[in-house]
């Protein structure tokens, strides 16, 4: 019995094209938080300083969501100004040179957003013994 045409066909096909050339497939980077990541501080954590547990954030925040972001152009807002400029930091203790390695793996651009437009990250870092800021990743291709 050969193949026909119908109706039917047609209006699954058109359908088809229209869903996979609108939104969501097909959608332009929104900022807008896509997913959100936390854990408690492990023992010896608690003593790091501030600086270091952002950088663990990042690098934590990195590595659950690795296979989404290798070989992608994406871009980590953080509350803390000081990560900005870590790529050009000339001295590292042992834990930060490890974690930039790391960091070199990706394409990966730190950006500062004031901790005051940060209003869902900001409070769920104040909640007993966190990660410290949840990171906003924003991934191009």
């Amino acid at each position: 019995m050969p193949f026909e045409w119908t109706e039917k066909c047609e209006e699954s096909f058109q359908k088809l094209k229209t869903l996979l050339t609108t939104a969501p497939i097909l959608a332009l980077p929104n900022k807008n938080v896509i997913a959100y990541a936390s854990r408690q501080l492990k023992v010896h954590e608690r003593n790091y300083p501030i600086h270091v547990l952002e950088l663990a954030a990042v690098v934590f925040v990195l590595k659950i969501w690795q296979h989404y972001l290798y070989g992608v152009k994406c871009e980590v807002y953080i509350d803390h100004r000081s990560l900005q400029h870590v790529f050009t930091q000339k001295y590292l203790n042992w834990r930060q040179r490890r974690w930039m390695e790391l960091l070199k793996d990706y394409d990966v651009t730190i950006q500062y957003h004031p901790c005051k437009a940060n209003v869902v990250a900001d409070a769920l870092s104040r909640k007993a013994v966190s990660m410290g800021s949840l990171a906003c990743l924003n991934v191009t291709k």
